[in-house]
């Protein structure tokens, strides 16, 4: 079943604090993994993974480098599960 928006970024705001300790509050739409939350590629992978799992999704690898924001991992999640 199709989440909204806001519940995958707060599914995925779990996600990235549960790999990170960053605090779910800080993660937003328009926040860059690399930039403004200093997510590395590992950390990325993982949460990836992770993210897969949980909104039972497919992100292919070469995807992952399209991924720049925290918003265009939404989008794509919410887009693969409708």
């Amino acid at each position: 079943m199709a989440q909204s928006t806001e519940e995958v970024l707060a599914g995925l705001a779990e996600l990235i604090s549960d790999e990170t300790g960053i605090a779910t509050d800080t993660v937003e739409m328009e926040k860059s993994f690399t930039d403004d939350l200093d997510i590395d590629s590992i950390s990325m992978m993982t949460i990836v993974v992770n993210a897969e799992e949980k909104f039972d999704v497919k992100i292919p690898d070469e995807e992952v480098k399209n991924l720049k924001t925290v918003g265009d991992a939404v989008n794509f999640i919410t887009a693969a599960q409708a």
